[in-house]
């Protein structure tokens, strides 16, 4: 049964291949290449499944022994150090898709706590800061109090009451 699959998988790889080959405009080949080609990619497919070459690049399953320890990973407010390759990021975000894992994921691997950190703390601190500058977080329409004292007092310098002022004499 398995064997059937398996050939039946290098059949279609080995058509697919070959058609492939016949879409690509700089091939001229004549209706007489086309069988044979087409059996010599079955033939080294056949040869790749069989011979047990893993195509796949993926780690075995089981206990993954980090590179470093969770005291190390975390001891530079620079960086932190990915227990998959012990190099130091500011971010292991990308590092992680590269691998195929997600954060929990990651954290799953290795037995990391839930809160364990994907950004070193000096970067965090550094993208905070950059988004205050620029005004995100705060809600539209809310002025700062400075501006709100100015804009009360603007109107009193011109010799007008303010809004609220004149409506409570009336």
């Amino acid at each position: 049964m398995i064997e059937d699959t398996v050939d039946t998988n290098a059949v279609e790889l080995a058509t697919e291949l070959t058609i492939a080959w016949l879409s690509n405009p700089n091939t001229r080949a004549s209706s007489d290449e086309v069988p044979g080609f087409l059996q010599k990619m079955h033939e080294a497919v056949n040869q790749l499944t069989t011979t047990g070459i893993s195509t796949t690049t993926e780690e075995p399953a089981g206990d993954y022994s980090p590179a470093v320890s969770v005291r190390k990973s975390l001891a530079s407010k620079d960086h932190i150090i990915s227990m998959i390759d012990g190099k130091p990021y500011k971010t292991l975000r990308r590092h992680l898709a590269g691998h195929g894992l997600s954060p929990q994921e990651y954290r799953q691997r290795y037995g990391l706590k839930s809160d364990y950190p994907m950004v070193a703390e000096s970067y965090s601190e550094a993208r905070r800061a950059m988004a205050k500058k620029i005004g995100l977080g705060r809600k539209p329409g809310m002025m700062r109090k400075g501006a709100e004292a100015t804009e009360a007092a603007a109107p009193a310098k011109r010799g007008r009451k303010p809004a609220a002022a004149a409506a409570s004499e009336e």
